[in-house]
């Protein structure tokens, strides 16, 4: 299989286009296609040098009120040494393009497109450009909700090539997860994924849940259920999908239908607030 990670590269549409109407949030769910970053929309960011950064979703009250998720873009000799305001927070990164030089408490790493990593809270690290080129990546950062007796998770380094696609049963392998992080392991309270449709392949009923979601498409095509709406969905699209909202899909074209998929999961609902 022939895999790409599509990534954006702003700028500003034309003056002779129009506004596309793909772009939707509702009280269910948000969709921001891959038009929508340009760089009108980027922010800078505390101490990160040459960096800009998309802020696809952030904790909303009355929304999905887990994560932030980001595409991020360092220039050449840019990145920072004090990336992580909140201390309490882990994060994952998932690289797209260029090679990212990612130091894990003393030990250094090369993310080149499909590398992954987790990395705990109180974990110190820092990230710059591995060479000349531009890299981008996601970093998707949640607050951790530690365990009494259960240990602080350890960082991952993986790459999508080292991890096997598991089939889910009774799919024949039209619908894969890639899982970096073990699922009965109760220390992780988010995973992280790469969900695959081969062409035909679908999610057969309206998932209906308590995760929360952010989706990346990362190649190819499908329609996906969001609510109540069927969305066209292509690489670089975005839907942020609160707790509950039904969804399904149905990959489409001659290529895999892949997308990054963040969920909260392995813990017990907080009761007040």
């Amino acid at each position: 299989m022939t895999r790409s990670y599509f990534y954006p590269e702003g700028g500003l549409p034309p003056q002779s286009g129009r506004a596309r109407d793909r772009a939707i949030f509702t009280n269910a769910y948000a969709f921001i296609p891959a038009g929508v970053m340009s760089d009108i929309v980027t922010s800078a960011l505390p101490h990160w040098k040459r960096t800009r950064a998309w802020i696809l979703a952030r904790p909303l009250s009355g929304f999905a009120e887990t994560f932030a998720q980001y595409v991020v873009e360092i220039g050449a000799g840019g990145g920072s040494a004090r990336p992580e305001p909140d201390p309490g927070a882990e994060a994952v990164l998932f690289v797209l393009r260029g090679t990212l030089a990612l130091t894990l408490d003393g030990v250094a790493h090369d993310l080149t497109p499909g590398g992954f990593a987790y990395i705990p809270p109180g974990t110190d690290w820092q990230v710059t450009t591995a060479s000349s080129e531009t890299a981008t990546f996601h970093w998707i950062r949640k607050r951790y909700e530690p365990v009494e007796g259960i240990p602080l998770p350890t960082p991952i380094v993986s790459h999508d090539d080292k991890v096997a696609p598991q089939p889910m049963p009774d799919t024949n392998g039209l619908w894969a997860t890639s899982r970096f992080v073990d699922p009965a392991d109760p220390s992780h309270d988010m995973h992280v994924t790469i969900v695959t449709f081969q062409p035909g392949g679908i999610i057969p009923f309206a998932e209906t849940h308590v995760m929360e979601h952010g989706l990346y498409v990362l190649q190819g095509k499908g329609n996906y259920l969001l609510n109540r709406d069927w969305v066209e969905v292509e690489p670089g699209d975005f839907m942020w999908l609160r707790a509950f909202c039904p969804q399904a899909c149905y990959a489409v074209g001659d290529q895999p239908f892949r997308y990054l998929l963040y969920k909260d999961v392995n813990r017990h609902p907080v009761l007040t607030l």
